[in-house]
Parts: structure tokens; C-alpha cells; sequence
């Protein structure tokens, strides 16, 4: 159905793709405000606005053969439709009788006012939905249907099923995307020659089988085409990010066999094996002109924090200065606390420095940095500040580096005053494979996987709710014993929306259950004063229990801390239940991990026994890709990971897409470092940049 006369509808360039939808397609005016309540604003975004699921209505059956439980088409004929006004809390109902050479059915509709108007008796159509039985008849309940002979993008097919918002259905959705596709594929620009896509199809035609394909098989190459784009628009950022720092020199820190024998001696502990691997591997990096970029990738108390000290020590003793750059302040205090003795026995001056210091106390250590008596300097956001010059950066280590955007990356490297210095970032989040080969394909890294001698193993239990007083008795008998215990909890306040433990209404329960215990309560939304002061009572041993939301996951040391109470966790990650466990069992007494769920479902079980039958990080991590998917192992959204809407980096074959892609990429960056003669590779690598950079503004 065409609104504007084709003669009238000129042809569309590959740069109409990105104007406003309404200039372009004049013909979907209409349509705009569905389009801008979905985020669509260009027929490029409505091209990439992809269904996330499919319904296959495909088996056209007679009503006579239709199976329970199935999802399938009929063609029928109507032989009555009645409509019950709705009433109170009842919604009005379409009921369609229907009916074939072989059998009758049944179709309702709930508060479908469209039904009424677009169906009538004696009219022939074919439905497709779910079939239910009501008794001994088959009832289609809220199918789609279109008229016999009218070829339909809703029925008799695979379906495109697509989120929603408030106001807006799928036959609206689906009407709308097909108008666009039918006037805008043509213009389709695709950036890959033939050679360099091989088997995957021309992206025209992977856009079309992504939305309306003719068969359900039609579908994985469509989407493997499609993510291959976005694995490649990432490899591409990353190669021609080498290709700029080809030029670039860092200081080389030379370190003897004898000046490193030295500085280990110096500890007051012997490193593992894989920690001396790792100081190895960063020492060589530092020795070269060319800058480090290395990932210390190590469990919950596997020993980064030593490592770092010993490239820090490395650097000040070279003359160079160094800095440490956390997430949060909480964070960055830990580091101080741990990283200062150390750095102290090996002979380095360290600073702490942070937004929330006096302005005073600020100057003196700006001042301090900046004629090089600050050898360390360990902080927070506050360490990249305008105002905070270098003498002579060499090193910069940043923890828990996802958390950071790529602009606050890149001020830190930029304090090198005219050479960039080393990085060296860390991460407790173990890195799956698939995960290395993209979002980090531009680092070297190094894993710890054997943890220092002494650590007890913690005990991980699940249980329901049922169990809570027992629970609660047992917190009572460790505190008793100057003992500590967390109890973290998904929400911060009560919601009507969600069945879940919240902070403040726990803590509110807790003081009533556990009178004679000193409670304390930690959100995100508190003033970060606030906060802050609660988290350092509990360090003290000023609180007996912690309230928490997930603040609590890094940052916090406590090592009388033996429990680790997590409420609804079945609503957390594995990596992050992993995280939240690691804040117990750092001192010498036996440390226990309670995961209290009501969950029934299989799914949520099997995800809990992952935590609860392995200590292992790396394994957890895995299991949290292949369960949950990639953006759940490192946060809901993490900043400087760019979104990816079609590519899983758990699905073998896109492994392979990402091996792939990575080659691609740096064969086109190695002939033109500019991509000047691929413009179209150009767009679609700065349209994943500014998803990126979306994602760090929210």
C-alpha cells in the first residue's frame, strides 16, 4: 500500500539514509511519531531496528489437524463474531467463531477495539497464534489474521517480534518497518566488497531476512552478517587506535636482574608463581620505548595489587613518577591503604588524592605532583583533573579499567607531559575469550590464577526464605563472637514493580529482628559523604552488620567480615555474586556465602549452582557469558564497551566472526590507516562510536 504515487517518489541516496524520516519519506509523515517514540529519527535507525525474537507461523493447517501448545496458521472462515463490552476490571472481548472443511475453533481478543472493525462475519482470513484447547475445541488466542488472497507480513510466515513501548503494537511496528525497507533498501551502500564478506550475504539482503525473512533458516546468516559489521567497526577503531600510537614513545624503564631481585626481597611476602609472570611480563613491557598496554586479569585476592606495586616501585626508581586511578573513592582509599605500606617497604612516596579533599590539602599535593616529590599517586577521577600536571609520568595503572570511559582513559595517558605513558589496568573480572579477541584485542594480558597461600576456601550455601531465622540467628552468633556480616539486596527502596528485597526496608527489619546488633545502611543514592562514613564504620568494627545494595561489591576490605548474606540472588550476575563473595574470607577465621532465593525455575538453580559448587572466577565468568551474555559479566552497562545489538560473544560462530573481523580489520588499516577510500567503513565505525559514546553520557 503506497500513500504517494510511485511516479512521484523519487530515488534515495545513501546519505537520505541518515536526514530526518519525515523529509525523506514523506509518505510515512504519519508514522513519524510512532518512529520517534521507538528512538527512530532516520531510515538507517529504523534499517538497524532489529526484531529481537521470532514467531514461526509458517505450518498452515486445517482446523481439523491443529495441535495444542503449537504456534501455527489457519485459513478460516467466519461464522459469527460477538463482542462483550468490558466491565470493571474486565476488558472488552472479540470472540470470532470459525470454521473449515474439517473442524471449527474459537478466537478471542482482549480489549482489541482494531478486531471489531477489521473482521466480520463471512469473512475469510488466515489467523495464526498459539493454539490453546478449551475443552474439546481449539482456541486461537489473540492471533494476528489478514484476509485470504492479501500477501501479509503478520500471518502464514515467520514473524518479526520487536520491543515495544507504551501505545505501539507489532502489526503498527511491523507495517511501518516494511514501508521503509521496500523504499530505502535500494540505498543501502554496502561497506564490504563481495570477497571480503565470502559466504555471508550483501547487506541489502541481510537487513531484509533480518526483518521479514521468507524462512526461518533464512535468519542466522541475515544476523551473522550483521554482527559481523559490528565486530569489524570495532576491530577498525581498535587497529587504526594502533596504527595512531605507532608513532608514540613511552620512557624506558630499564630494571636490572639485581634492581628486581631487590624490590621483591623488599616485600614482606614471597609472590606465586603467576604473580613473578606477571611482574616479569610488565617489567619487559616498561623496558620498551613502545607504550605497554597490558590487562592484569586475577580472581578476587589473587595478588594485582602487588604486581602493581612492584611496576610502580619499578618506575619511581627510575626516576619516574606513577599513578593509580580508581572508579570510585571507596576504591581508591582501599588501594592507599594497601598499596602505601608496600610502596613505603620498597623505598616510594605515595599520595592520596581525591575530590572530596580540603582545598588546601589538594594544593599541596597538585604542588607536590607537579615538581615530582609525589612519586605514587593514588585517587580517583581527581587524578586526571586540569589542574594536576605531571613532572614525569611513566606509569599509569587504573583498576577495574570497564568502569572508565574512553575520554577518562585517555585524559590519564595524556598526563605523560610529551611521552604516553605505560598502562597497565586491572581487573578482578576474569576476560572470557571471545571477550579478549574484541573489547580487548588491543592489550597484552596477564592472568593470576594461583591465589596466595593461607586463603580459606568460603563456604557458599542456598537456601530460601524460609530459612531466614536460622540465618538471622547465625548472624547474631557471629557478631557475638566480634564477628561481621553483610547482607546485600537488589533494591534500594521498596518498588510495586519488583518482588524484591530492598535496603532500606531490610535494615528498617533487621534493627527490629536484631535489636542488640549495631546495624548500618549503604545505597547508591545516599550523599557519598554519608556513605563513605558508614563503610568506614563497618571497616573499624564500629557496626556489627552492613545493609548494602551492590556498593559494596569493590572497594570494601574487612577482613573480620565472615558473612556474605545475598537476598534475591537469583537477580544478580554469577560474576557479580562471585565479587560480592570476595568481600568475605580475607582474614583467618572460616567465611560463608549465603545465596537465599525463591526462586523455582531450573534456569535460576542451575545459575546458583554455578556459584555455590566453584571458587573459581574464570569458570564463573564463563558460565555468567554463556547464561546471562557479555554485558551482564561486566555490569549492566560498563562504560567504554560499545553496545553490540546483533553479535553474541558467546555464540561459537561468532567467535569465529571475531577472529575474522580482526583480521579484516587490520589488512584495511595497514593498506590506508585512514580508510580514506572506504567511506562506507568509515560511517559504519563511527556509528558504533557513537553508540559508545551514548552509552558514557548515561
Amino acid at each position: 500500500m503506497t500513500l504517494v504515487p510511485a511516479a512521484t517518489q523519487r530515488d534515495l541516496s545513501a546519505e537520505d539514509l541518515d536526514r530526518p524520516i519525515r523529509s525523506v519519506l514523506p509518505e510515512l509523515a504519519r508514522g513519524a511519531g510512532t518512529f520517534a517514540r521507538l528512538g527512530i529519527a532516520t531510515p538507517r535507525q529504523a534499517l538497524f531496528y532489529l526484531p529481537f525474537r521470532y514467531d514461526d507461523f509458517s505450518d498452515l493447517r486445517p482446523l481439523g489437524d491443529l495441535v495444542v501448545d503449537e504456534k501455527q496458521s489457519a485459513r478460516v472462515r467466519v461464522t459469527d463474531l460477538k463482542v462483550e463490552p468490558g466491565f470493571g476490571r474486565r476488558p472488552q472481548r472479540v470472540i470470532a467463531q470459525l470454521a473449515d472443511e474439517t473442524g471449527t475453533a474459537e478466537a478471542i481478543w482482549f480489549g482489541k477495539r482494531y478486531v471489531e472493525r477489521r473482521l466480520e462475519k463471512g469473512a475469510e482470513v488466515v489467523v495464526s497464534g498459539k493454539v490453546t484447547f478449551r475443552g474439546w475445541r481449539p482456541q486461537f488466542t489473540s492471533p494476528d489474521f489478514s484476509p485470504v488472497g492479501h500477501e501479509s507480513i503478520h500471518t502464514a510466515r515467520v514473524v518479526p517480534i520487536y520491543r515495544l513501548v507504551g501505545g505501539v503494537t507489532q502489526r503498527r511496528v511491523r507495517e511501518l518497518l516494511a514501508r521503509v525497507l521496500d523504499r530505502t533498501l535500494p540505498a543501502v551502500e554496502d561497506p564490504l566488497h563481495p570477497a571480503e564478506r565470502s559466504e555471508l550475504p550483501a547487506l541489502a539482503d541481510a537487513l531484509r531476512a533480518a526483518h521479514f525473512p521468507e524462512e526461518a533458516a533464512d535468519v542466522p546468516a541475515a544476523l551473522d552478517r550483521l554482527a559481523f559489521d559490528e565486530l569489524l567497526a570495532l576491530q577498525l577503531s581498535m587497529a587504526q587506535a594502533r596504527e595512531a600510537r605507532a608513532g608514540e614513545r613511552a620512557a624506558e624503564v630499564v630494571v636490572d636482574d639485581e634492581e628486581l631481585g631487590a624490590l621483591l626481597g623488599a616485600l614482606p611476602f614471597t609472590l606465586t608463581g603467576d604473580q613473578r609472570r606477571a611482574v616479569d611480563e610488565v617489567i619487559a613491557d616498561l623496558a620498551s620505548s613502545a607504550p605497554m598496554r597490558r590487562l592484569l586479569q586475577g580472581d578476587v585476592g589473587s595478588g594485582k595489587t602487588a604486581v602493581a606495586a612492584v611496576a610502580l616501585a619499578a618506575v619511581v626508581r627510575a626516576g619516574w613518577q606513577g599513578a593509580l586511578m580508581a572508579p570510585t573513592e571507596i576504591l581508591a582509599r582501599q588501594h592507599h591503604l594497601g598499596l602505601a605500606p608496600l610502596l613505603e617497604a620498597l623505598g616510594v612516596r605515595s599520595e592520596f588524592l581525591s575530590g572530596s579533599l580540603g582545598a588546601a590539602a589538594k594544593g599541596r599535593i597538585h604542588d607536590a605532583i607537579a615538581a615530582g616529590e609525589a612519586e605514587v599517586v593514588i585517587g580517583t577521577h581527581a587524578v586526571i583533573a586540569e589542574a594536576v600536571s605531571f613532572n614525569r609520568l611513566a606509569l599509569a595503572v587504573v583498576d577495574e579499567q570497564h568502569r572508565f570511559g574512553v575520554a577518562q582513559r585517555a585524559a590519564l595517558q595524556a598526563k605523560g607531559a610529551g611521552r604516553e605513558p605505560h598502562l597497565l589496568a586491572l581487573t578482578a573480572t576474569p576476560i572470557p575469550r571471545t571477550l579478549a579477541l574484541t573489547f580487548y584485542a588491543d592489550m597484552a594480558i596477564s592472568t593470576i590464577r594461583e591465589m596466595p597461600p593461607g586463603r580459606r576456601a568460603i563456604r557458599t550455601e542456598v537456601r530460601n526464605r524460609g530459612s531466614l531465622p536460622r540465618i538471622e540467628a547465625f548472624l547474631a552468633s557471629e557478631a557475638a563472637a566480634g564477628r561481621q556480616s553483610f547482607v546485600v539486596v537488589p533494591l534500594v527502596a521498596e518498588s510495586e514493580a519488583l518482588s524484591a528485597a530492598s535496603a532500606e526496608a531490610e535494615f528498617e527489619r533487621l534493627q527490629a529482628t536484631l535489636p542488640k546488633l549495631r546495624i548500618g545502611l549503604v545505597h547508591g543514592q545516599q550523599r557519598a559523604d554519608t556513605r563513605d562514613a558508614t563503610m568506614a564504620a563497618f571497616a573499624t568494627g564500629e557496626l556489627d552488620l552492613l545493609v548494602a545494595t551492590t556498593v559494596v561489591e569493590v572497594g570494601i576490605d574487612v577482613p573480620n567480615a565472615s558473612v556474605m548474606l545475598v537476598e534475591d540472588a537469583d537477580r544478580f550476575g554469577l560474576a557479580q555474586l562471585h565479587q560480592l563473595r570476595g568481600r568475605v574470607g580475607r582474614g583467618e577465621q572460616q567465611s560463608f556465602c549465603i545465596l537465599l532465593t525463591d526462586a523455582v525455575d531450573d534456569r535460576s538453580r542451575e545459575r546458583l549452582e554455578v556459584v555455590r559448587s566453584s571458587n573459581d572466577g574464570f569458570a564463573i565468568a564463563e558460565a555468567d557469558l554463556r547464561l546471562r551474555g557479555a554485558g551482564n559479566v561486566l555490569g549492566t552497562r560498563q562504560s567504554g564497551l560499545p553496545p553490540l545489538r546483533v553479535a553474541s560473544l558467546f555464540e561459537p560462530r561468532h567467535l569465529v566472526l571475531v577472529e575474522r573481523a580482526g583480521t579484516l580489520a587490520r589488512s584495511l588499516v595497514a593498506a590506508d590507516p585512514l580508510l580514506a577510500s572506504r567511506p562506507a567503513l568509515i560511517r559504519m565505525r563511527d556509528d558504533l562510536a557513537s553508540a559508545e559514546e551514548e552509552g558514557d553520557a548515561a
